[in-house]
């Protein structure tokens, strides 16, 4: 990948950008968090060829769900499941509201 491949890339928001000392000082939080989060799973960061974790734009939306989570007194490991949690249920949602419009729209034509 060239320098102007990767800056190409800044605006994907998957892309592995920010290193841990910059993602931290990007939330106000602790490398010892980020580590608290990648254990309990909630975001698992890819790591650098010399083995450094890096960090995309929607892991830091992530993690920062969390740190306001951890930060209201919720633990490390249920802030996570709530935000696991969070997002099946919104996940669900969406499928759900797709298969009542299929299902308005076979009706319609049924009716038609």
């Amino acid at each position: 990948m060239t320098a102007d491949d990767s800056y190409g890339r800044l605006d994907d928001d998957d892309y592995p950008a920010y290193t841990m000392g910059r993602a931290a000082a990007m939330l106000g939080t602790t490398q010892g968090f980020l580590r608290a989060i990648g254990e309990a799973r909630l975001i698992t960061p890819l790591r650098s060829e010399g083995g450094h974790r890096r960090y995309s734009r929607y892991q830091l939306r992530i993690a920062a769900r969390a740190r306001e989570l951890v930060d209201r007194g919720t633990p490390i490991d249920a802030a996570c499941r709530i935000i696991v949690l969070e997002d099946q249920l919104e996940e669900a949602q969406r499928i759900n509201a797709e298969h009542r419009r299929a299902a308005k729209s076979a009706n319609s034509k049924a009716a038609a």
